[in-house]
């Protein structure tokens, strides 16, 4: 028998109890850890990663589980197996494990700074101690609270310059609203002012040729008075040769 086929014989009997605790265990892990919800350490190799994917994908499988939350856990492990199978985004999770990694054995390091039985036993194991310790529980469970903070620390900045980047493009989208606004008016003004022109022309020329009677609120030059006997306006003197 195949081990396809034992592992399907034996998740058959697997009770509907252990499903739903796996369902919840699935929903309630970190969010930005995909190692977390394949329930793998950090140095899972991709084999691995399938293995234990198919494993948990056949649990909590909708068709499988009835736990009403079951489809939603089958998408989030889903996720976290691509994810993981994704060398860029496996590289940049594994870089953060190590910068985690940096920052414990730092912290270690200077709270056994004073501790003489410590350092005999580093010069005579030659770092063996050390290495045992970062294989034990302990560690583990420090350095997955650890990847946590940093995780976290990481996708807050990268949330914050989003913002900062869609305001960014906001303000400059409303700047350029307005110049072409501007702009808008600007023709507009001018289509006016050009849409005019006839009409001052021939104001002008009325207003040049003095002859013909104003139109209502239209200024035109006064008359040149002359000499004359049969008017009676004062009139102005005429310079004679």
């Amino acid at each position: 028998m195949d081990d396809d086929l034992l592992l399907k014989n034996f998740y058959a009997e697997v009770s509907e109890v252990e499903r739903d605790n796996q369902v919840l265990r699935i929903l309630n892990c970190f969010k930005l850890n995909p190692f977390e919800y394949l329930n793998l350490p950090f140095d899972a190799t991709e084999e691995d990663v399938k293995k234990q994917y198919r494993k948990l994908s056949l649990m909590v499988h909708p068709d499988k589980c009835k736990h009403p939350q079951a489809k939603e856990a089958f998408g989030a492990l889903a996720k976290a197996h691509q994810l993981l199978l994704d060398q860029q985004e496996r590289d940049y999770i594994i870089s953060q494990v190590s910068a985690a990694k940096d920052e414990l054995r730092a912290k270690r390091k200077k709270q056994l700074k004073k501790d003489t039985a410590f350092k005999i036993k580093s010069m005579v194991d030659e770092g063996k101690y050390e290495q045992q310790y970062e294989q034990s529980e302990e560690f583990q469970q420090e350095l997955k609270k650890k990847v946590r903070e940093i995780l976290t620390e990481q996708e807050w900045r990268r949330r914050k310059m989003q913002m900062r980047i869609s305001e960014e493009e906001g303000r400059l989208k409303k700047d350029e609203e307005e110049a072409k606004e501007m702009w808008k008016r600007k023709r507009d003004h001018e289509a006016e002012w050009e849409g005019t022109r006839e009409k001052r022309v021939s104001s002008w020329r009325d207003f040049m040729k003095g002859g013909k009677k104003a139109k209502k609120g239209e200024l035109r030059p006064p008359k040149l008075k002359t000499e004359d006997p049969n008017k009676s306006y004062v009139q102005r003197p005429v310079k004679r040769g």
